[in-house]
Parts: structure tokens; sequence; C-alpha cells
């Protein structure tokens, strides 16, 4: 096996690794928002808020997973 094709399989892998992952970050991401909306029409505003704190953090965490896996899959192309 010849390094190039090492490294294409490389980032094939962890493509699809993180692409996986990235869905799996979504999913937890719309819990969490659907959880604070509960809890903030449910009075606990307090609990809510740290929620949409954590969606924030999600977010951001997820913008740049995708810039990884859409990275990564432009170099699995080239």
């Amino acid at each position: 096996m010849s390094d190039a094709s090492g490294q294409t399989d490389l980032v094939e892998r962890e493509h699809a690794e993180l692409s996986s992952l990235a869905a799996a970050l979504t999913e937890a991401l719309e819990r969490v928002a659907a959880s604070a909306e509960r809890l903030g029409v449910g009075g606990r505003e307090g609990d809510a808020a740290d929620l949409y704190e954590v969606e924030r953090a999600l977010s951001q965490a997820s913008r740049r997973l995708d810039a990884v896996v859409r990275s990564l899959a432009n170099k699995g192309q080239s």
C-alpha cells in the first residue's frame, strides 16, 4: 500500500466517523433546544437559560465539526 493510498483510506475512515458524529451532535442539539423550550414554558427559566447556553456551545461545536467534515470530503475527492 502506498503512502498516498494510506492517506486516502485514513481520510475516508475519519470522514465517515466524523459525519456520523456530526449527525449525532445535531440530534443532541435539537433535543437540548427542545428541553430548554419546555423548561422555559414550564416556569424553569434559570434551567432553560443554562440549556440555551449549552445549545450555543453545541452549535459552535457543530459548525466547527461540519467544517472539518467538509474539508475531509474535499481532500477525499482529490
